[in-house]
């Protein structure tokens, strides 16, 4: 299946630069050019989809990445020193080729160990030639690895000799996250590297696995959820390919200045969002870290959007941790030690439509104990069954079971019931304010599940009957003011001839 998306241009972006011929020249000769490759095929140890399953998972364990070290008999504290016989005098070297024939046209571009694992790779079709590359090997793993275990970038070098890095996108506890052209599908694709460490493997194993099963059951794209592209081990760091997409919500309220968007357009992020989350909660997947930051359009101007970073999601009977989820979208099961469901996702979503609507996170804590603060301030006291579940009751309530209160760093205070979720929701319509009210139930069983949201009178007033033609395509979003909330009518404007009261995906 071809999951490549049309990518939109931004800023910094690479365009045909990232395929330049190679430039240096030490002899006076003519180098050959270093171009796109026109011959596809499997490239050495890359690892595909189809590999993952319970018999073979073991590919990617640990002991996979106890790679050979290597008998380098060179200085490799020096650069290597680029020779006249080093460069090819052919006039045009063309990628991919085998790592043989890498090595003996372009010896000069590549370091002391690069000259020993290329020969590992059956198709080379990128080397980095005009990245600054390191040539001191000491240091963690070889010296690929910084202190924390995150893989030591050189943007312009090469990700097993097919991925040219353009910019990183972020960073986390996992590890980082890069835009990088694939010279083999001429494609720019997101590349996530996992840290170097035995726990952000096993977790990234996982996230492999879960990826492959959401993409398995979604051949026609119709879940919002990000497709994996390929994932494959290289010099001991699990590395995972996604199709690129654009901004995320929280760039995008901030883009807004953090006035909120209209309930309409909510309402069409949120039918997807759910879409996602029916999917995922119908296979048993919990995603463990819903938030604005991990949901993104598809393209900036567009209303169509995907759900991603599944690297802390787990199958609800093969939990690995306990204590999950990003503080302001935390489910308060979470904090009281109860055993957790699918149901934390909804709890994430409820904050994060009422964060869009007002443009500021629902129940903003400083830290774990002023968070569930928030809850009550808004919610009361939870339900007495709840606190009989609870195994870290004691560090929110005191012996007579009373919320204990503190002052946050700015001296203010959160008393349970002295807030209404009406008051925050102002302006709003009763059916969406009954939508959020049973996303942010305290007993996870009672909380509507994805299946159930979507059949609710706010989701249901937003849909028409279903077009008897193709799917439209993905309404066009106007350029975020801040003058006011993202109006409907702006959001119309590109969409007047589709179907009223349709989803426009």
């Amino acid at each position: 299946m071809n999951t490549s998306l049309s990518i939109p241009k931004k800023p910094n972006s690479c365009n045909s630069s990232v395929l330049a011929a190679a430039s240096l020249n030490h002899t006076g000769k003519n180098i050959p050019k270093i171009l796109t490759p026109r011959v596809r095929g499997e490239n050495g140890p890359l690892l595909m989809l189809d590999k993952l399953n319970s018999s073979n998972a073991s590919v990617l364990s640990s002991a996979s990445l106890n790679q050979t070290t290597r008998n380098i008999t060179k200085n490799l504290h020096a650069h290597t020193p680029r020779m006249k016989e080093n460069i090819p005098a052919t006039d045009e070297v063309k990628f991919p080729m085998p790592g043989a024939s890498a090595l003996k046209s372009y010896k000069a571009y590549l370091s002391s160990w690069e000259q020993g694992e290329i020969l590992d790779y059956n198709k080379i079709y990128f080397i980095g030639n005009h990245a600054k590359k390191s040539h001191l090997r000491v240091g963690p793993n070889n010296g690929f690895d910084d202190d924390r275990g995150d893989y030591k970038i050189s943007l312009g070098d090469h990700i097993c000799y097919r991925y040219e890095v353009n910019q990183q996108l972020g960073k986390g506890s996992f590890g980082q996250v890069f835009k990088a052209y694939d010279h083999k599908d001429k494609e720019f694709v997101a590349m996530k590297i996992i840290r170097n460490k035995s726990r952000f493997h096993q977790q990234g194993v996982v996230e492999v696995k879960v990826l492959k099963a959401l993409k398995d059951h979604d051949s026609q794209d119709r879940y919002n959820v990000v497709h994996i592209k390929d994932f494959f081990i290289f010099r001991k760091h699990l590395c995972i390919t996604f199709e690129l997409l654009s901004i995320n919500l929280y760039d995008f309220i901030k883009s807004n200045h953090f006035h909120g968007l209209s309930l309409p357009l909510i309402r069409r992020f949120a039918y997807q969002i759910l879409q996602c989350l029916k999917l995922s909660h119908r296979l048993g997947i919990i995603h463990c870290d819903l938030k604005p930051e991990n949901i993104l359009l598809r393209q900036s101007n567009k209303s169509s959007l995907k759900v991603i970073d599944f690297g802390s999601s787990c199958y609800e009977d093969q939990k690995l941790y306990t204590y999950i989820q990003s503080r302001f979208y935390r489910a308060p099961e979470i904090m009281l030690g109860i055993p957790y469901t699918t149901g934390i996702d909804m709890w994430s979503f409820g904050c994060i439509l009422v964060e869009l609507y007002t443009g500021y996170p629902l129940f903003p804590g400083e830290s774990e104990l002023e968070q569930l603060q928030c809850i009550m301030e808004v919610k009361g006291i939870p339900p007495y069954s709840i606190l009989q579940q609870s195994t870290r009751s004691k560090l929110f309530f005191d012996p007579s079971g009373y919320p204990k209160i503190t002052a946050n760093s700015r001296g203010k205070k959160h008393y349970p019931s002295t807030k209404e979720l009406k008051e925050i929701l102002r302006d709003t319509d009763a059916p969406f304010q009954d939508f959020i009210e049973k996303c942010l139930e305290w007993d996870p069983e009672r909380r509507i599940k994805a299946e159930e949201a979507l059949k609710h009178m706010w989701i249901m007033e937003g849909i028409s009957r279903p077009p008897t033609s193709s799917t439209p395509k993905a309404a066009e979003i106007p350029k975020p003011t801040h003058k006011h909330k993202l109006s409907y009518q702006e959001y119309a404007k590109s969409t007047r001839h589709s179907k009223p009261g349709s989803f426009l995906f």
